[in-house]
């Protein structure tokens, strides 16, 4: 960094300060040093309870290097978290087992223990948080000089965010205390609740807001304050008023009333941009009251301070003084403009997929399936250890047949791509089923598995040591998280555009890939790509045209007439053709063919890839 002061990313930085939060003692840190001994440097923003060591970049184990960081690895050295939400919500997992009674931690995971658990390419609000506003605040601090007329479309975001109504699980009982107050204090005539913020507050203490008892209510959940729980139910006169008139719930923090995960990834952020802002204050209002609002949490101000973050509450605007943004500078929100989703107003489509069929008919475009290369191949099911058979999943005898079908089909295509010493990456690998067989099959590759859902990667882990397989680890990450090279991707059924996702992670390593695609109905814009993706079906059909031939992609179940599932699979067959054109427009060679047998699943697709033959990667099969 060219700052006079060396400063942590931030990812790292709220990551230590989670840490530090939960007093958590069960993780050794590691400092990726840009130089030898760069940390002592950084320690004030290091807290002294930490165990932390500095390491070069080149000396991590091989499983880190291939990731984004922060990551965690643990004990066994064979699975590796990585992504921010993904270690966060896994230091909160370490507390808890440490220290089963620490409430204040389990209640950062939100209702139904849910806070950044959504992917960032799925959720807008995770990508935000994330992604959005860490990314803005860091080009911010690279370039102080900058100084723009307003804070970037993230931040906005965020206020916006802010000024919002909070609907909660139990908003109603909240909200008519909230009117009961109300109508006290209008006859008190008290100015009281009244709207005006208290710009004298004395430090330390709440400022004086117009959502007091929204306030009290998530303090008290935190032990802060003790709220007395009222022993008779509001008046009659309260009762009978309808939900639609009760007062609205004010933001306390940013899920709502209560202190979660995503107040632990703003306050850093906010922070850092705020003492460098000053001159941007009254443009953010909601985002100073928040900003103040967290500093009354029990246990912020250790942590903070421990690292190094001299929190302060700042003197919140009047009415008066607020400079909001005006629509004519900032015309749509961060959150619509990322949307990249075909905008215009177009006539609503009528009349099933047959119109749009016949549209790319006329204009050359039909689907068409390679053959089965080798259709009767199959693994020796009878001979293979017990861990390997997908019956381990606890799945009806019908449906594992099913899925040993599935699993010859992925694992035949992959054995002929694959070369000894290669890297394969399954991709959404669930509990492990097609990366378990191929560790297994091709001994002299490394496989790695990835998948963010935790408790699927322990299962696959301990149907690993069970076999005791040596060429298999496991990453818990959302794909963008993975950055190592890696020869073959494969993925059974990944789930809507999580198969263009995976596709364009092998497209930009220059590995083959292997992919069943599944949920068609489920493929929508996204950030990276949208549809139709190649230039044949751009020029043919609008977005919404494509997508019905997505949502009939999905009408092939078993129990539908066999005409209906006739036009579902050619549906699928139109979607992966414009994915394979895509991918073609980089080189690869692409097959669309039809699993067999083709009672092995409704969504029997299979897309088989590789990249140019200058690439390193020689294809084996001559029917390839």
């Amino acid at each position: 960094t060219e700052e006079a002061e060396p400063r942590l990313p931030l990812h790292t930085s709220i990551a230590l300060f989670l840490l530090s939060y939960c007093d958590c003692k069960s993780f050794k840190v590691f400092l990726v040093s840009t130089e030898p001994g760069s940390s002592q440097s950084l320690r004030s923003q290091l807290s002294v309870s930490l165990d932390v060591t500095d390491v070069q970049l080149e000396d991590l184990p091989q499983l880190v290097r291939g990731c984004r960081l922060p990551a965690v690895l643990d004990e066994t050295g064979s699975l590796c978290r990585a992504g921010l939400a993904v270690v966060l919500r896994h230091i909160i997992n370490k507390t808890l087992k440490a220290d089963p009674s620490r409430n204040d931690v389990l209640a950062l995971l939100g209702f139904k223990k849910t806070c950044l658990k959504a992917c960032a390419e799925v959720s807008k609000w995770t990508r935000l948080c994330e992604i959005g506003i860490p990314s803005a605040v860091e080009e911010h601090l690279k370039n102080p000089n900058n100084h723009y007329q307003q804070p970037p479309l993230s931040i906005l975001s965020l206020e916006r965010r802010l000024a919002e109504p909070v609907k909660v699980h139990n908003d109603d009982k909240i909200r008519r205390q909230k009117l009961q107050e109300q109508r006290q204090n209008q006859k008190n005539e008290s100015p009281e609740g009244r709207g005006i913020p208290d710009s004298e507050s004395e430090p330390g203490q709440p400022p004086q807001v117009c959502d007091g008892l929204e306030l009290r209510a998530a303090l008290a959940k935190l032990s802060v304050d003790s709220v007395p729980t009222p022993t008779t139910r509001e008046n009659s006169e309260i009762r009978k008023v309808k939900t639609t008139d009760l007062p609205p719930l004010e933001h306390v923090f940013a899920e709502g009333l209560y202190f979660t995960l995503t107040d632990v990834v703003l306050l850093p952020c906010i922070h850092q941009y705020l003492v460098r802002a000053l001159e941007l204050m009254n443009n953010l209002p909601h985002l100073l009251r928040w900003y103040s609002r967290v500093q009354e949490v029990p246990g912020v101000l250790r942590a903070a301070k421990a690292c190094g973050m001299a929190l302060s509450i700042p003197q919140l605007p009047t009415s008066s003084g607020l400079l909001g943004p005006s629509a004519e500078d900032n015309p749509t929100s961060l959150l619509e403009q990322e949307e990249g989703q075909e905008m215009s107003t177009q006539p609503p489509f009528v009349g099933g997929p047959r119109p749009t069929m016949t549209k790319l008919q006329e204009n050359g475009i039909e689907a068409a399936f390679a053959p089965h290369p080798c259709p009767a191949w199959t693994l020796p099911w009878d001979s293979l250890p017990g861990a390997i058979n997908p019956t381990e999943g606890k799945m009806s005898n019908i449906r594992a047949a099913r899925k040993r079908q599935q699993l010859n089909n992925l694992v035949a295509m992959v054995t002929e791509l694959a070369r000894p010493g290669y890297t394969v990456v399954d991709f959404c690998s669930g509990t492990g089923h097609v990366g378990i067989v191929l560790a297994h099959t091709l001994p002299d590759c490394q496989v790695i598995l990835i998948e963010n859902k935790e408790e699927s990667l322990v299962r696959a882990q301990s149907r690993s040591a069970e076999l005791g397989l040596k060429n298999l680890s496991f990453i818990q990450a959302n794909l963008d998280y993975f950055t190592g090279a890696f020869h073959i991707g494969v993925a059974l059924h990944a789930c809507g555009v999580a198969t263009d996702m995976v596709m364009e992670h092998c497209i930009q390593a220059r590995a083959a890939f292997v992919i069943s695609p599944c949920c068609y109905g489920f493929i929508q814009n996204a950030i990276k790509f949208s549809f139709p993706k190649s230039k044949q079906f751009q020029e043919t059909l609008t977005y919404k045209e494509h997508m019905i031939l997505c949502r009939f992609a999905d009408q092939t179940a078993v129990q539908l007439p066999p005409d209906r599932r006739l036009i579902g699979k050619q549906c699928m067959g139109l979607v992966d053709l414009d994915r394979s054109w895509a991918a073609e427009t980089h080189g690869y060679s692409v097959l669309v063919m039809t699993m067999e047998p083709e009672s092995c699943s409704p969504k029997n697709n299979m897309l088989v890839g590789w990249p140019p033959q200058n690439s390193g990667l020689e294809v084996g099969a001559g029917q390839l």
